[in-house]
């Protein structure tokens, strides 16, 4: 059995206003303070709701951490429509993503971004959610683990052994992201495995041991619970599901159990 603390995290992603935002937290901080001892949980909102939704959190002691869904690497400056770490952490963030699919594929996000991203993460004292995953054309090539280990070694690339402790890292095969489909429990596991035997490799049996490695894509209260008991899954980045108060409610806790 493990003793990895459980994380679910909600990416609101594009989502939500100032008054859905707030009902949304205020919602979740209820349904979910059973399991705030069990689980980290962490809410990841759109940048404009930041401090609103750090404010109702605080409001309601809730232990339930906010996060960025995305940061640049460099400090304040000429960045036109960047966020940098230090205005996350002024919101209120603890924690911020990295290299989410939508910012790779769509947003064009190189692996080498994705590690100047990380790096300033963790020199700024910020747990990192690292996202890592394959294109269906790439899963039909056999070509996960390839891909896997390429984003996962550049993108902890020149980070320490004890930086590791801040790294959470968040396995989203690209095919099953908002598509309704989902990794079989099996397959998840296979992944997921292969992942932390590379941790392994790159940081040591200890590092391996500790890291968590969650699971992204279609995660619903109906499969939660069998992918949460694979051995090697400590939780889920949830999307579309953290929406709905219920949904992320029951997912949280379906972690708890497992």
């Amino acid at each position: 059995m493990s003793n990895r603390k459980p994380y679910v995290g909600g990416n609101w992603k594009m989502n939500t206003n100032s008054d859905s935002s707030s009902s949304l937290a205020r919602g979740v901080a209820e349904a979910c303070e059973s399991v705030q001892g069990s689980v980290e949980l962490v809410v990841f909102p759109p940048a404009p709701y930041l401090i609103g939704v750090r404010s109702i959190l605080n409001s309601r002691s809730s232990a339930i951490g906010v996060g960025a869904q995305d940061l640049y690497f460099e400090g304040d400056g000429a960045f036109t429509g960047e966020i940098s770490l230090a205005m996350a952490s002024d919101c209120g963030c603890t924690q911020a993503l990295a290299g989410h699919s939508e910012r790779r594929h769509v947003i064009g996000e190189s692996d080498e971004l994705v590690n100047a991203k990380v790096k300033a993460m963790l020199d700024g004292d910020l747990t990192c959610v690292l996202c890592i995953g394959e294109k269906l054309e790439e899963r039909e090539a056999g070509k996960t683990n390839e891909v896997n280990e390429r984003q996962l070694r550049t993108g902890l690339a020149d980070v320490g052994q004890r930086q590791m402790d801040n790294v959470v890292i968040a396995y989203e095969p690209v095919w099953a992201i908002g598509t309704g489909k989902t990794a079989s429990p099996e397959d998840a596991q296979e992944a997921h495995a292969h992942i932390r035997a590379l941790i392994n490799e790159m940081f040591g049996d200890d590092v391996a041991a500790r890291t968590r490695i969650i699971y992204g894509g279609s995660v619903k209260p109906s499969n939660a619970a069998t992918l949460f008991d694979q051995p090697d899954i400590d939780g889920g980045l949830i999307g579309g599901a953290s929406l709905q108060v219920e949904d992320f409610a029951a997912i949280a806790k379906a972690a708890s159990g497992a």
